[in-house]
């Protein structure tokens, strides 16, 4: 089992984020623009599990080099049913540099648009709160 899997099944935001690169690339099922780095990552996957209900993988799936892994999930999000996958790739440090997620139905994936926007000010908040500001210019 993924170490990724593990962590989400536990709901340990901790362990989640332990897990990413400073430069992992999230890729959104409901989001036109890749987002960038550790810190919107982590908060981005918190609200996710602060809208996803009853969550589940049901499938692991693993490339032979190890370093691709899909995670195939069932939820609920505002009372609609959402099939989805994790797809992971894991950089040569052991990190996971790259988090795509893809979900289907459309009503499922518009109800997930719908209840993210309503968390988005709180992620970007919690990411801008975890960069450390820049060192003075000099």
């Amino acid at each position: 089992m993924h170490p990724f899997r593990q962590a989400v099944e536990a709901r340990d935001a901790a362990a989640i984020e332990a897990l990413l690169a400073d430069d992992v690339v999230f890729t959104s099922p409901v989001a036109y623009r890749p987002y960038p780095g550790k810190a919107m990552t982590a908060a981005i996957l918190r609200g996710v599990m602060r809208v996803f209900e009853d969550f589940r993988y049901t499938r692991e799936i693993a490339g032979a080099d190890g370093r691709d892994h899909v995670l195939m999930f069932q939820a609920t999000v505002n009372g609609r049913q959402v099939h989805g996958c994790d797809v992971l790739h894991v950089g040569d440090d052991g990190l996971i540099d790259d988090l795509t997620v893809m979900v289907r139905p459309l009503s499922g994936a518009n109800a997930l648009a719908e209840a993210m926007g309503a968390q988005f000010e709180r992620i970007r908040r919690e990411a801008a709160d975890a960069v450390p500001p820049s060192p003075p210019a000099s």
